[in-house]
């Protein structure tokens, strides 16, 4: 049985990332009574904007956008259940740093140029206060390569041996080890299927006419160690990549499989445990079923 004594933390790189990846997962625990808390690392001031009311927020004009992302941000947490998000640090501190190559990646502030040990120390503090028995965040290569998906995993694992380590920062709390720890994935057959259906209703062009295996942040089944089956939390998850608006369009794309392929392709997440061991129910594959199995 979930409890408040069960705590999930996890890292994400920009407001919607959290959505898009463990939306459902976190709505999911929320729902069942477990304490979920995000840390975001940036406000996504880079991101690209899809609604046109907003395009003079773009980092080129006002760059106003990271505010209003953190307002996307809030709704879309409360569409989840989620009461407890934050920003890595405070608000600003570390920008969003463009897409891998770009001269972005160069500023100063930039999260890709953060000082890892100083980036992680704003972590530590985190996890030594929530004391989170799992952590969610990305792979090593951060999904699809961008370079703040990168740096949050750096962070995320490297603020986990920190936190444990009693000498680090004694004045940043008590020293805590996180039993778990999960990486996101999105296995090559699930989105082969969402293809396959996205074409036999008749799409053909964009996210239906690309090869699986082209797809960067698609990854092989056989690494897949846990799938979240949060169905009954599709309509949160549709609600707060709607308040995502700037960044997410459900209509288009890969967004599309959630809208028109149902409660499945938004409900189901999955994930590769890289600390602790597997447990609890599996389902028909061997995967765990809970992400705090055996806890």
């Amino acid at each position: 049985m979930i409890t408040a004594e069960h705590r999930l933390l996890l890292v994400h790189a920009h407001p919607d990332d959290e959505t898009i990846g463990s939306g459902a997962t976190m709505a999911h625990y929320a729902a069942t009574g477990a304490h979920v808390t995000l840390v975001t690392c940036t406000l996504g001031e880079e991101g690209e904007i899809l609604v046109d009311d907003h395009a003079h927020r773009a980092a080129d004009r006002d760059d106003s956008l990271g505010e209003h992302r953190a307002i996307e941000l809030a709704h879309a947490m409360a569409a989840l259940g989620v009461t407890d998000h934050r920003l890595l640090g405070h608000a600003g501190k570390y920008r969003d740093s463009g897409m891998m190559g770009l001269p972005d990646n160069e500023d100063p502030v930039a999260f890709w140029q953060a000082d890892l040990l100083a980036a992680s120390a704003d972590l530590v503090a985190v996890i030594r206060e929530v004391r989170p028995q799992v952590l969610v965040t990305y792979d090593d290569f951060g999904g699809y390569g961008h370079p703040d998906h990168i740096q949050a995993h750096r962070v995320a694992m490297y603020a986990s041996l920190l936190a444990a380590a009693p000498s680090f920062r004694p004045d940043l709390g008590a020293g805590w080890d996180i039993a778990k720890i999960y990486w996101t994935a999105f296995p090559k057959s699930f989105v082969r299927e969402g293809i396959a259906a996205l074409r036999a209703m008749g799409e053909d062009t964009g996210f239906a006419a690309m090869d699986p295996d082209d797809i960067p942040f698609a990854c092989d089944d056989v690494i897949i160690t846990t799938v979240i089956d949060a169905q009954g939390e599709s309509d949160k998850k549709m609600a707060a990549m709607r308040a995502h608006a700037t960044q997410i369009s459900v209509e288009d794309g890969f967004f599309a499989l959630s809208n028109k392929l149902g409660s499945r392709a938004i409900g189901v997440e999955f994930y590769r445990l890289v600390r602790g061991e597997t447990a609890g129910e599996l389902d028909e594959l061997g995967r765990e079923t809970d992400l705090f199995a055996g806890i």
